[in-house]
């Protein structure tokens, strides 16, 4: 791992290539797991604070649920997380042409909300953890990302690249920048030494 600020950041990060395809996945990821997506005590409370306005973008069944278990329920791992509907899918997704989108970030960008989505949502695949006493930053890989994998790897775009706004909402430009810079040096240095052992006789390289 990387030390960026006081962040610890998995080389996964920098190496590995993510771009989200909704035309093929339809937003799954609001609908499959075992769980509704992790909240943290702020934006539980933010939540319930723009509730009236991110109501409007949800859809009946999701109001319902939220009105009977609340803005944030317990998994069974004692973890805070939205509520489901049925079990499934989350409380406060929206269902538009097929496709799964986020009520609180529909609110948020008509101008009602407060932020944007849950970071465990506006992060994914990164997964943020606490080891040491720092935040560490890690890859996620879950078989309904496969098109964005796919996406990723024919459009050569980094999942850092690919998640710029929310590290920046979540880290700040400076420490984002800081990232940018990691990671190019991280790129030279792999091709150098790609370079280097290419130009070896094949009976070094084998040794």
């Amino acid at each position: 791992m990387l030390l960026i600020g006081d962040v610890l950041v998995s080389l996964d990060i920098l190496e590995k290539k993510f771009c989200c395809d909704l035309s093929v996945c339809h937003g799954v990821c609001c609908l499959e797991g075992d769980a509704g997506a992790p909240l943290d005590e702020k934006e539980v409370e933010e939540i319930k604070a723009g509730y009236e306005d991110i109501r409007l973008f949800m859809r009946a069944e999701g109001v319902k649920v939220v009105e009977e278990q609340g803005f944030a329920v317990l998994d069974r791992e004692g973890d805070t997380v939205t509520p489901l509907i049925e079990g499934r899918e989350c409380a406060y997704s929206v269902v538009e042409n097929g496709t799964f989108l986020c009520a609180i970030e529909k609110a948020c960008l008509a101008g009602k909300g407060m932020f944007r989505k849950p970071k465990s949502c506006y992060l994914y695949p990164i997964r943020v953890s606490v080891f040491g006493g720092r935040e560490a930053l890690n890859y996620h890989q879950w078989e309904v990302c496969d098109s964005a994998r796919l996406k990723g790897e024919k459009e050569g775009v980094p999942l850092y690249r690919f998640l710029q706004n929310p590290l920046i909402a979540r880290y700040g430009l400076e420490w984002y920048d800081e990232l940018e810079l990691a990671a190019r040096e991280w790129e030279r240095e792999n091709k150098s030494n790609f370079e280097q052992n290419e130009s070896q006789p094949s009976h070094l390289l084998a040794l």
